[in-house]
């Protein structure tokens, strides 16, 4: 007797045993098929949009549509996200920009809009909240969800529910996104990246194994650059290379991350969807549009940075006790600087002032080309005791605490640019 192949529309989630002859949905003639024999069996997806920045700006402006797009600063930036079309030229998130546009001379480039994709972001994140409550969002355009228990209340397989979310965002939200659906997050999340765009892609439990053995080591989450020559230095390049070892003699010889590998290699991975995760730092940074060496011209930038930074915190009721200075040096070397609180705050003139001290002994001749702050160690903000400052601080505190509240309170009223800072002058 033949077994009998799960099959599933990708365009109107029509789910049916036995693939078609013709391969076409017998239901409304679409060719993109889905079959796995373990359709049904599965719990565990990671969603990704495609191209995210990139394709929230085609949506909002049609005639981007079939040119190569970038999302990103046009002259001293980095490429933020790059379309499809983009990528047939080479161009790579992360790349720097100029060399972006050596590759791709006709390349359309757009500068980001960070509270527009923080929207889009949310509207897609609430779809998946109607699909399960089990969202694990990873960054503002991907996510794990599981689906385990939802077949009752949507009627059908995590598989259909996910085909059906996908639609969704495509119709109601105007982007597109892939799929990949797994029994563990490492899978689902490998998955996702197979098909890419509009994409939906299985690792079952009878095929991980073999579709994990001569992958390239640095497959596994973890191992960057010089794990992976590391690895190579002592014969490991595929990760079914790795099945020959044991766990202790892994741990032995790499560390914490030898556990990870053994597991990894052996297509395991126990870890859990968890539900939104708290927010760890808040922070902002710029990319400078010319190379600064000053103090006073790098002090000038962290101000607005600060001023937007505490303005986030006070909409999520947080505060924060670690200020870190992030720079970035013209050899794109990266610089962090940290300190301690006395109290949790969410203040723009303490993060500033806080800023400024960590960034004068750094003002030694060096030329930077990104700078950035931001609070770590956050709390709610509402539990937080307050601190009576000594005697002689106390009127100058109380009067910039005056100082911030009237300045927020006009801007509540009459909107952001209506009163600005000396200092932003």
């Amino acid at each position: 007797m033949t077994k009998r192949l799960p099959t599933l529309c990708r365009d109107c989630a029509h789910s049916f045993e036995d693939r078609p002859d013709s391969q076409r949905c017998p239901k409304c003639g679409s060719v993109r098929l889905l079959s796995h024999p373990e359709l049904n069996n599965l719990y565990i997806a990671h969603i990704d949009c495609d191209s995210f920045f990139a394709t929230v700006e085609k949506r909002d402006n049609p005639a981007l549509k079939d040119k190569p797009v970038v999302v990103g600063g046009r002259h001293r930036g980095v490429v933020a996200a790059a379309c499809y079309i983009a990528r047939i030229y080479g161009v790579r998130s992360a790349m720097p920009m100029m060399r972006a546009l050596k590759l791709c001379p006709d390349l359309v480039v757009v500068p980001p809009s960070k509270g527009k994709y923080g929207q889009v972001g949310r509207e897609v994140r609430n779809l998946m909240f109607e699909a399960t409550p089990m969202v694990e969002p990873l960054s503002i355009d991907e996510a794990f969800l599981d689906l385990s228990g939802t077949e009752a209340l949507h009627g059908g397989s995590p598989a259909r529910t996910l085909v059906r979310l996908i639609k969704r965002i495509e119709t109601e939200i105007g982007i597109t996104a892939s799929v990949g659906l797994s029994y563990n997050k490492s899978l689902a999340k490998l998955a996702s990246d197979l098909d890419k765009p509009r994409g939906f892609a299985i690792l079952g439990r009878s095929e991980a194994l073999d579709y994990l053995t001569d992958k390239p080591v640095k497959m596994i989450f973890g191992v960057g650059a010089a794990m992976e020559k590391k690895l190579a230095s002592d014969g490991i390049a595929t990760i079914g290379q790795l099945r020959a070892f044991e766990k202790i003699d892994l741990m032995r010889q790499y560390g914490a991350i030898g556990a990870r590998l053994y597991h990894f290699c052996r297509a395991e991975d126990d870890r859990k969807v968890t539900p939104q995760s708290e927010t760890k730092s808040v922070s902002n940074e710029v990319t400078l549009d010319e190379n600064l060496h000053s103090f006073s011209d790098l002090k000038r930038e962290l101000y607005p940075l600060c001023q937007k930074i505490s303005e986030r915190m006070k909409k999520a009721e947080l505060a924060g006790r670690t200020v870190t200075l992030k720079l970035k040096t013209t050899g794109f070397r990266n610089i962090t600087r940290s300190r301690q609180l006395p109290h949790p705050t969410q203040s723009a003139e303490e993060l500033f002032n806080c800023s400024v001290d960590l960034l004068e002994p750094l003002c030694d001749g060096r030329s930077y080309r990104l700078i950035g702050t931001g609070f770590s160690m956050l709390q709610d903000s509402n539990r937080v005791t307050p601190v009576a400052p000594d005697l002689f601080d106390m009127a100058e505190s109380q009067k910039d605490q005056r100082s911030e509240k009237a300045i927020e309170e006009i801007r509540r009223k009459y909107g952001g640019n209506a009163i600005v800072k000396g200092r932003l002058l």
